[in-house]
C-alpha cells in the first residue's frame, strides 16, 4: 500500500513509519524536518500552513502529527491538533484516515475504569492537549458525517505509549527521581493501561488494512458515526502504576523507593504552582501539574473490545524487557 505517515520525526510517527516500511509498504513521511527513515520518501510540510499542494496519490494516511505538550498554549495546540488534522484530511480526502488520538480525551477529573469509547470526548479538560485532541476527534466525526464519499476514518486512542525511542513517558519519570525517591500521589497504587509502541503499531496495521465495511460501520464513539470507527489501544491488561514504574526504572539502572503523598493536598498545590508558572510565563511545565496528577492519581484503564473484536489485535502484556537500551 501507499501510505503517508505524519509526525514521523516524533516517537510514535517514527516507529509507525519504520514498521510500515519494514513490511514492504511504500511510505511517505511528513513532518517539519526529515526524520531520515530508510526506505521512505519525505514530504516537508508544516500542517498549520494548510493542505499540501500536489500531494502523492496514496491509499491511507496515518496521522500521528500533533502538538503533544501539556503546557502548550491553546491557540498553538489548536492550530496543529485541529487545523492540522483537517488539513491532512483535506489533502487526502479519498484515503483511509487513521488518526492517532489519545486516552487524554476521557474525563481528567474522574477515574477511567475500563472506559468504553463512547465515554469520550467530554466537555472539560485540564490542558490544551486534551482539549484540542477532543476537538480534532469531533471535527473528524463531523467530516465523516458530512462527506460519506470520503475515505473511512479510524481513530485510535492509546494511553501512555512507551518503548524503544520513548521521548516523553520514561524520561519524565526519570527526571522526577530525587535521591533515590519517586514521589507518587497515593503511593501509585492505581491501575493503569499502558501501551507498548508495538501494540500501537499493530493497531495501526490493522486499521490501515481493515475492510471498508467494518471501518464504516457506526462505532462506539461519543456519537456513533457511519464512516468513523473509534478504538482504545493498550496492552493486554492493566498494571499497578507503582510496580510498572519501579520495574521500568530498575531495568534502566535506577533503584527507587516510592514515597506516597496525599492526593488532595497535591492537587491543590499543583493548581497553585501552575498559576504561578503561567503568571511568570515559564516556557516549560512545572514538575507537578494537575494534568500529571490526573494520570498518576486515578485509575486509567480502558475497554479493549473494539481493538480485539473489530481490529482483531490481541495485545501483549505490558513489558519493559530491553528498557535499558531504549
Amino acid at each position: 500500500m501507499r501510505i503517508v505517515v505524519t509526525g514521523a520525526s516524533g516517537f510514535v510517527g517514527g516507529a509507525v513509519a519504520r514498521g510500515l516500511v519494514a513490511e514492504g509498504h511504500e511510505i511517505w513521511t511528513s513532518s517539519r524536518r526529515d526524520p531520515g527513515v530508510p526506505g521512505a520518501r519525505h514530504l516537508a510540510w508544516d500542517l498549520t500552513a494548510g493542505p499540501l499542494a500536489d500531494p502523492p496519490a496514496v491509499d491511507a494516511v496515518v496521522h500521528a502529527g500533533a502538538a503533544v505538550s501539556d503546557w502548550c498554549a491553546l491557540e498553538v495546540a489548536r492550530a496543529t491538533n485541529v487545523g492540522g488534522t483537517l488539513a491532512v484530511r483535506d489533502t487526502f480526502p479519498r484515503a483511509r484516515f487513521v488518526h492517532v488520538s489519545s486516552g487524554s480525551v476521557y474525563d481528567p477529573f474522574r477515574p477511567s475504569v475500563r472506559a468504553s469509547e463512547h465515554e469520550g470526548p467530554v466537555d472539560r479538560y485540564l490542558d490544551a492537549y486534551g482539549t484540542t485532541k477532543s476537538e480534532a476527534e469531533r471535527a473528524l466525526a463531523r467530516d465523516a458525517s458530512d462527506h460519506p464519499d470520503r475515505g473511512a476514518v479510524v481513530v485510535l486512542r492509546p494511553h501512555a505509549v512507551y518503548g524503544p525511542g520513548d521521548t516523553t513517558l520514561l524520561p519524565r519519570i526519570e527526571a522526577a527521581v530525587r535521591r533515590g525517591r519517586l514521589v507518587l500521589p497515593g503511593g501509585g497504587g492505581v491501575l493503569q493501561s499502558l501501551t507498548h509502541v508495538d501494540t500501537l503499531l499493530a493497531a495501526v496495521r490493522a486499521a490501515v488494512a481493515l475492510h471498508d465495511d467494518a471501518a464504516r460501520a457506526p462505532g462506539r464513539g461519543e456519537v456513533p458515526t457511519r464512516g468513523l470507527l473509534v478504538a482504545n489501544v493498550a496492552d493486554a491488561e492493566p498494571v499497578v502504576l507503582r510496580d510498572a514504574l519501579t520495574e521500568a526504572l530498575r531495568r534502566r539502572g535506577t533503584a527507587v523507593r516510592v514515597v506516597a503523598v496525599p492526593v488532595r493536598p497535591a492537587w491543590a498545590m499543583a493548581g497553585a504552582v501552575e498559576t504561578v508558572a503561567r503568571w511568570l510565563r515559564r516556557p516549560e511545565p512545572p514538575r507537578l501539574t494537575r494534568y500529571v496528577l490526573s494520570h498518576l492519581a486515578m485509575e486509567r484503564t480502558y475497554d479493549l473490545t473494539v481493538l480485539r473484536d473489530v481490529l482483531r489485535v490481541e495485545p501483549a502484556p505490558t513489558s519493559f524487557v530491553g528498557a535499558e537500551r531504549w
